[in-house]
This record gives structure tokens, sequence and C-alpha cells, in this order.
């Protein structure tokens, strides 16, 4: 099962062309620009290698490197001077890379962390998701009080800023968070009844009727409020893919619970019902029992022989059809991630 966990940071790029402009206060600029713009390289690198199939936990190398390159940015322009009297500018960067430097050290462990209970229940997963949106957010608030600070320099300084448009890291920082954004919702619509399935598993394989029953009208609900989601859940640039994929493995879901699972229970009662006449019947001697004994304990022979054949027909339908459905879900996924999301190193 298929599980992008993207951490997609948004930055306020300081890319950008100037005319009109003091030498010195410019050369303030770039000397910080700099500083900003390198991080912002790494930090797409190693979100770019999360968000194309490795877990959080695999490139944690890659994030304790980014640390020191982020600290160490932190350090040289904590120790720039004031420009003309005024920190401001300054400051403004220093706070931007120091919330860069403790998302990556504290909120990013923890999703790390997170990561390996996420998909042990739905709250995990949501609260997974919301740990990445909440960090993200962190960055780009103050990635937007840096631009904000990044133009009252300017203009106090004579300096005429023209954002670069076309800026590479930008558009791809830009496309890949919309991409996830789009991901993440049709994501936890189909992880709510991909895990309430396999809680119901759970009681199949605990031979738990009780269990069996809760679970199926529990995954019947899921699927169904899932399939009403989905009909609100526009193309993402006229590419449905995943939506009909994680559409038709609700649907699944749906007649599994619904149909299925009736000769899976079908099955434990006929049996449990068939050992208490057997126990019964082994302890009536032969020459006491009765034509109705007889035909009592045949009869529940005979029905549990056809619930074991239905079981396995229903069984058997339900693992094919769920490899197929789950395998669809994955391979969309992975073509859509492939085709919507840039990939490679920032320039």
């Amino acid at each position: 099962m298929t599980n992008l966990k993207g951490i997609l940071f948004s930055f306020i790029l300081l890319t950008i062309t100037y005319s009109g402009f003091s030498q010195t206060a410019l050369e303030y600029m770039e000397k910080i620009t700099a500083e900003t713009k390198k991080i912002q390289k790494d930090m797409w690198d190693y979100t770019n290698a999360v968000s194309h199939g490795k877990s959080a936990r695999k490139v944690e190398k890659r994030r304790a490197e980014l640390l020191q390159t982020s600290r160490s940015a932190l350090n040289r322009v904590s120790n720039m001077q004031a420009f003309d009297g005024s920190a401001a500018y300054r400051d403004s960067v220093v706070s931007f890379l120091n919330i860069n430097y403790l998302v990556l050290k504290e909120d990013y462990a923890k999703i790390v962390d997170m990561e390996e209970i996420a998909e042990k229940s739905y709250d995990n997963m949501e609260a997974y998701l919301m740990a990445q949106e909440a960090a993200n957010r962190k960055m780009r608030e103050s990635g937007e009080m840096v631009g904000s600070q990044h133009a009252i320099f300017a203009a106090k300084n004579g300096i005429t800023l023209i954002t670069n448009e076309d800026d590479e890291l930008a558009k791809k920082m830009k496309i890949a968070s919309e991409v996830y954004d789009y991901y993440n919702k049709v994501y936890l619509i189909f992880f709510k009844s991909y895990i309430q399935e396999s809680y119901l598993m759970a009681a199949i394989n605990n031979k738990d009727v009780s269990g069996i029953e809760q679970n199926k009208d529990a995954l019947a609900n899921t699927a169904n409020e899932g399939l009403d989601l989905l009909r609100d859940i526009k193309s993402f640039k006229n590419d449905n893919t995943i939506v009909t994929a994680c559409n038709n493995m609700l649907k699944f879901y749906k007649d599994e619970a619904e149909n299925k699972i009736t000769a899976i229970t079908d099955y434990f009662l006929k049996t449990e019902n068939f050992n208490t006449v057997n126990e019964s019947f082994g302890q009536i001697k032969e020459k006491n029992r009765t034509q109705e004994d007889v035909d009592k304990y045949n009869n529940a022979v005979n029905e549990m022989n056809a619930s074991v054949d239905a079981y396995n027909k229903a069984n058997e339908a339900m693992n094919k059809d769920r490899g197929t459905y789950l395998d669809a879900w994955n391979k969309a996924v992975a073509k859509f991630t492939d085709k919507h999301v840039p990939s490679g190193k920032a320039k």
C-alpha cells in the first residue's frame, strides 16, 4: 500500500534582479540571499528524496547533513553587522534560518518517529499528516516574514526588485506542494477504509463473529462515506487517476462488507453449530441414537460443508479483488506523482 510521506517546505524565494541600487546595499543583500538560497536548494533536494519513494527514516543521514549546513548558515548570518544602523532585515533572515533549523531538528524528528506508527490507525495517520502540514506552515510563515523585510530593505536603499517568476526552484516547490495537498486529501479517504478493513481481517483471523459484524458495518460506513467525499473532488490538471483508483478500491470494500463477509460469518456459525451437534451426538451411544438425532447430525454436516464451499469462494474472490485493486491504487499513485511532482536536484 503506497503512502507518500513528502514533507514539502514552502519558502519565499529571494531570487531577484536589481536596478537603480546602492552597491553596498546590493552586496549586503546578495550575501544574505546566497545563504538562504543554498538552504532552500538543499531542502528541496532533501524533501524531493522523501517525496519520490524514500521514507523519512531512510534519508535521516541527509537530514543530519542539512542540520549542519543550516546551523552554519545561521551562524554566518547572525555574525553579520547591521546595515546602516538597522538589523531588522538581518534578524528576519536569522529568524527564518533558526526556524528552518528547529523544524528540521525537532519537528521533523517527531515526524520520523510518527512514521513508525502512522499506519496503525486513521487517527495516527491524520496526526502524522497534520504534523507535516504544521511544519510546512512554520516554514511558510517565516519565509513570508523574510520576504517582507527583504522588500522593506530594498525600498529603503533604493533597490528595485524584479521577482523572477521563472525561478526553477520556486516553480518546483509550488507544484510539489499542490500535488501533495491534493494527494493527501485522497489518501486519507482511501486510508480510512484501508485501516478499517485491516481490523475486519484481524477479527476474521481470530474467528470473532461479534468483532466481524462490528467491523463489517464500520467498513461499509467508511466506504460509503469515502465514495460520497470522492464525488466532490475534481481532477488534478485533468488527471483523475488516483480518484478513480480510490473509488474502485472503496467500491471493493463496500461490496466486501455488504455482500462477501456474510459467507465468512455463516461459515463460523455453521462450524460452531456442527461442533456442538457433533459433541452431543458423540455422547449418545449408537444403540440409543434416534432418527431425529441422526437427521440433526447429518443436517449439521451438510450445512457446514455448504458453508465451507461458500467461505472458500468468497475468500478467494476477496483476496483476488483486493490484490487487483490495491495494485491498481499503488500504480496509480506512483504514476500520478511521477507525472506531476518535479524531480531532480535544484539548480
